[in-house]
């Protein structure tokens, strides 16, 4: 019977509280995981594994070659050991060799659902050059989760909220767009379109304004450590703002180029980074303008005019 993780399971997931499923699609595994590990080579006994498990009060020890993951021993693997008789023996032939591993710069929502998946408590951790970097562990995840909640109730106290001053014949609308929450990217764009239709704005107006919704939206939900979207809808023209809280772009003339992109191979397999993003919200613009300072966070703005007839696009 798999681990259930608690939080991000199907029947409680629609009822997580919204602070917490922030914080988890904000954090990655690397902000959670044990660094300070013991570790064995493939050519230590069982026996050896033994007692470092029993002296560190540990349940898997990880199996290092030249700072590779070659394997794992668990408490099960030293049980077999010493029923069959090979606990004198070295653990290479016997480790665990087939492992699933975790990447220390994946969000940790994507390790969530790995203790949905499979039936272990902790998984190995590696970097991107595929050195040994850590495990993680549900205790981990829990007490990281619990230490940041406290960490932003306490930030949450500290702050004063103040509503949207609205103009007369103006209407604002604000979304949080959370860091890699894939799920609900998009979200904000497909109210901005019904808002438009609403307001009975002409289609090709309407594809415009709500391509540079998405790919705002989509961008910083890939690229940033979250932030919100605004729409701020006048007489004459619809005006899209995304500010996201960092990391900020080194060369902003860069990303405007079509297929320039910096996401990782993990979000290009989704389906997401392939460098459009900017370059086609500038091409449906009227106006367009991206500002961004490294550490604190990047602006884009979106400015397109409406038209007083539909030109039947």
């Amino acid at each position: 019977m798999p681990h259930r993780f608690p939080l991000l399971s199907e029947e409680s997931s629609d009822k997580t509280p919204s602070l917490t499923m922030e914080i988890i699609f904000r954090l990655k595994v690397k902000d959670a995981m044990m660094t300070n590990l013991r570790t064995a080579n493939k050519k230590d006994t069982f026996r050896v594994i033994q007692k470092v498990m029993r002296n560190n009060d540990i349940s898997g020890v990880p199996i290092l070659e030249d700072n590779r993951l070659v394997g794992m021993v668990s408490v099960s693997d030293i049980i077999n050991a010493l029923d069959r008789g090979y606990v004198e023996e070295s653990v290479e032939p016997y480790m665990t060799k087939q492992l699933i591993v975790l990447e220390d710069d994946m969000p940790l929502s994507f390790a969530v659902s790995y203790y949905n998946k499979y039936p272990y408590r902790r998984f190995p951790v590696i970097n991107k050059n595929k050195e040994f970097v850590g495990v993680l562990t549900t205790k981990d995840v829990l007490s990281t989760i619990l230490n940041e909640m406290n960490n932003e109730i306490t930030l949450l106290e500290s702050q004063i909220f103040h509503d949207k001053v609205e103009l007369p014949n103006q209407i604002i609308k604000e979304y949080i767009i959370k860091q890699f929450d894939f799920e609900n990217a998009g979200h904000a764009s497909f109210r901005l379109k019904k808002l438009l239709k609403e307001k009975e704005v002409s289609r090709k107006i309407i594809r415009r304004a709500s391509v540079a919704a998405y790919e705002m939206e989509i961008n910083v939900a890939i690229h940033s450590n979250g932030g919100k979207i605004s729409f701020i809808l006048e007489e004459n023209s619809i005006t899209i703002i995304t500010k996201d809280t960092g990391p900020g772009i080194k060369d902003v003339a860069q990303v405007i180029e079509e297929g320039y992109s910096t996401a990782n191979d993990w979000i290009r397999s989704l389906g997401f980074g392939a460098g459009m993003g900017i370059p086609n919200t500038k091409r449906v613009s009227d106006e367009f303008k991206i500002e961004s300072e490294m550490g604190k966070g990047t602006t884009v703005k979106s400015v397109i005019f409406l038209e007083d007839t539909d030109e039947g696009e």
